[in-house]
């Protein structure tokens, strides 16, 4: 494997991409030429929110390609180019081989609920004092229980109970609510997601948690639940108000997530008419918002 590097502007980035692609490059990255150095830029907004710009002012663009030849002729004919004005070739290096599989895997270490909650990829062994494990390897779908929202439902869920219940995940993602609420003996449990990938990834991952759960699109979702769970952002929880709500059986819980503290007064106010939530968890400037619903 041999790595092509270069020096693009801001504005020639996009261009040189495609013309690496185009020159059968394996992949490419691009990167913050000046990261770790004063003239650093962060380029990433707050959850929900646009980044301050699109791109770096100095970037560098990695390429790797199967052959050095083939890098060296990338670079000839990238030089020629009008577009490459202004941008600068750093070299060709080869790269030791890797054991890629297993170098993604070791970035990704059992993640602590608590003590004795654990969620553990299937190429690891349980911490020893895990009394409660959900096997979970990184997909495509939402939650994997590294992000703080994830963790705090579960913990939610491990704290409170929900033993014997009929459980809701709306918004399931990966299904991981969905199998933490099984795991602690829900006994009747809809996961629904409008991406049809969730639903096969939360099927899948129930399957080797060895748990059951009915995976489908949200129109499965129907009658009431004493616990209703959804993790994803403020906005689509605004707007899902009434429809979560009219889910939740009289005394029943809401848990919502994917909220940030700056929120925690428009999401009291978009469920007031129906729920009187509260903040009961926070994380790394998440939080945590439950609510009761009251009896007729």
């Amino acid at each position: 494997m041999f790595e092509l590097s270069l020096l693009c502007p801001e504005d020639r980035v996009d261009i040189v991409s495609e013309a690496l692609e185009a020159l059968d490059a394996l992949s490419v990255s691009v990167e913050d030429a000046d990261a770790q150095t004063p003239a650093e830029q962060a380029l990433f907004g707050e959850p929900g929110m646009p980044p301050p710009k699109e791109g770096w002012q100095c970037s560098r663009v990695v390429a790797l390609f199967a052959q050095e030849s083939v890098a060296q002729e990338a670079a000839v004919l990238l030089g020629a180019q009008d577009f490459f004005e202004q941008c600068e070739i750093q070299g060709i290096q080869a790269l030791e081989d890797h054991d890629w599989v297993r170098l993604t895997q070791s970035q990704f270490a059992p993640v602590e609920v608590s003590s004795d909650f654990w969620i553990v990829p299937t190429w690891h062994e349980p911490p020893a004092q895990a009394r409660q494990i959900i096997r979970l390897d990184p997909g495509l779908a939402f939650g994997t229980g590294t992000h703080p929202t994830t963790r705090m439902c579960l913990r939610w869920i491990a704290r409170h109970g929900v033993h014997g219940q009929r459980v809701l995940d709306y918004g399931c993602g990966s299904g991981i609510l969905a199998i933490g609420a099984a795991k602690y003996g829900a006994l009747d449990i809809d996961a629904v997601d409008i991406d049809e990938a969730a639903v096969k990834a939360t099927q899948l991952n129930a399957l080797a948690n060895d748990v059951v759960v009915q995976a489908g699109l949200p129109d499965q979702a129907q009658g009431h639940y004493q616990t209703v769970f959804a993790n994803i952002l403020a906005t689509p929880l605004r707007v899902l108000a009434p429809l979560l709500c009219a889910h939740v059986a009289p005394r029943g819980s809401l848990v919502l997530a994917g909220i940030l503290e700056r929120q925690a007064d428009e999401l009291v106010a978009a469920y007031a008419p129906w729920i009187r939530l509260e903040v009961s968890d926070g994380q790394e400037g998440w939080i945590l918002m439950t609510g009761v619903k009251s009896t007729p």
